[in-house]
């Protein structure tokens, strides 16, 4: 006999319905689905503009999607089979990827749930399953070693300007060649000062005279073979640590980084079956370098008329203006100790504050100085392709450490780039030559 009272009964029941609507998403299984994400920092993904975008692009080839979903970060399409899948993709991503060699989205493959609509609709989704009972993506990553060297290169020109200047050492110019800095003097005294000032700052260079003329007396610098092996062990290091930093983050729970032989980097993501995410998590770290512009009369229109002058490169404000960058890089992330979203004190337009250690402190104290009234370029780097941020006029010398970013950002895109920032930048590019879900 039922002692309880009807409330209850009617209580537990439909508790029990209840439980059971939202366990069905997890009896239709999944089906074929195709991904579009960003793939740039500075570029948010609007899901009802992508979703109509993706629409008509499958209308106008004919195929049929079983239903198109969004989330805060992706757009994905839904299809009955792996042959429309297959051309569904080739489709988006012609539509949203026209040069093929600068992609602005990520379209990948990927799996969806079956449920029914209304079941989404009312956040009825499929129980995620772990690594031990479901898998989760693998990558294997190559370091570009040569990479690593031209960047250390690229830092140790830039150190010897500082060091020259300090130490007031004369001298013609310095510049990477190759695999080598090349220091050029007007005289021997000089050329004998600048090898006495690097010799007791640094153990980490090999130093070569040589005279292309009386006039013009050269000191080529090259990383010492232990220099190098360092170099090498601690491009593998930074980038295990770096891609710690993202994936943690970014909440991946439980991830394997290890090294595995000499240039190598395994990368496994448990649970992970967004494979469009994955390769977002390890390809979108963001390196910034702060740059001057080039304000030269002139040298833009001869730049946009294809002749770029020797030393710099063209680049494209956010606002669509044009900008002739020098190619002399002032500031690397790599002096970053922190970055922070915020907004700017007097416009209150969104804005990221960094904050540097002490050389860069140092080195951003003396270029603002010695150019005021002119601009400084704040580049984001991702994949090897830049955007300028930035291009602020320098009106006084900047101290401290403490630097603003800001300029046509929103707030979700100042979040976005302080944490590509805050969580490092690699040491050396990657390549993914393996991968397996």
């Amino acid at each position: 006999m039922n002692r309880y009272p009807l409330w209850k009964n009617l209580l537990i029941g439909l508790v029990l319905l209840w439980g059971l609507l939202y366990t069905l998403p997890n009896f239709y299984g999944e089906v074929p689905a195709v991904q579009v994400s960003s793939a740039k920092a500075t570029l948010k993904l609007d899901a009802a503009a992508t979703t109509d975008r993706i629409a008509g692009a499958l209308k106008a080839a004919g195929i049929d999607n079983t239903g198109i979903f969004s989330d805060a970060n992706s757009v994905r399409a839904r299809f009955k089979d792996t042959e429309t899948q297959l051309r569904a993709k080739d489709v988006i991503e012609q539509a949203f990827n026209p040069d093929a060699s600068d992609p602005s989205y990520v379209v990948a493959l990927n799996l969806l749930s079956a449920s029914p609509s209304w079941l989404t609709s009312i956040q009825a989704l499929p129980m995620y399953l772990g690594l031990d009972l479901r898998g989760g993506v693998h990558f294997l990553l190559e370091v570009d070693m040569p990479g690593a060297l031209v960047k250390r290169l690229d830092s140790t020109t830039g150190d010897l300007r500082t060091l020259m200047r300090d130490k007031s050492v004369r001298h013609a110019g310095i510049t990477r060649e190759g695999n080598t800095v090349v220091i050029r003097f007007r005289d021997a005294a000089q050329r004998e000062a600048g090898r006495r000032a690097i010799l007791d700052s640094t153990a980490d260079l090999q130093l070569v005279e040589r005279d292309d003329s009386a006039d013009d007396l050269k000191l080529v610098a090259t990383l010492t073979p232990q220099a190098q092996q360092t170099m090498r062990d601690f491009a593998i290091k930074q980038n295990i640590t770096t891609l710690h930093n993202r994936i943690n983050e970014l909440g991946v729970a439980e991830p394997v980084i290890q090294q595995q032989g000499a240039e190598r980097i395994v990368v496994q993501l448990p649970g992970v079956q967004d494979v469009a995410k994955a390769k977002d998590i390890l390809g979108r770290t963001a390196t910034l370098e702060v740059r001057m512009v080039d304000d030269t009369p002139g040298a833009i229109e001869q730049a946009l008329a294809g002749s770029v002058p020797f030393g710099t490169e063209l680049y494209t404000e956010r606002g669509g203006s044009p900008l002739l960058v020098k190619k002399q890089v002032v500031l690397t992330g790599d002096r970053l100790t922190d970055a922070q979203p915020g907004f700017d004190g007097q416009t209150n337009e969104p804005a990221v504050h960094l904050t540097l250690d002490a050389a860069g402190a140092r080195i951003f104290r003396d270029v603002t100085r010695e150019n005021v009234g002119k601009r400084m370029a704040i580049l984001l780097f991702e994949k090897g392709k830049g955007e300028v941020v930035t291009a602020p006029v320098i009106r006084s010398e900047i101290g401290g450490g403490r630097v603003q970013i800001s300029g046509r950002m929103s707030t979700v895109e100042a979040n976005d780039v302080a944490l590509l920032l805050r969580a490092g930048s690699l040491a050396a590019p990657m390549e993914i030559i393996e991968e397996r879900t």
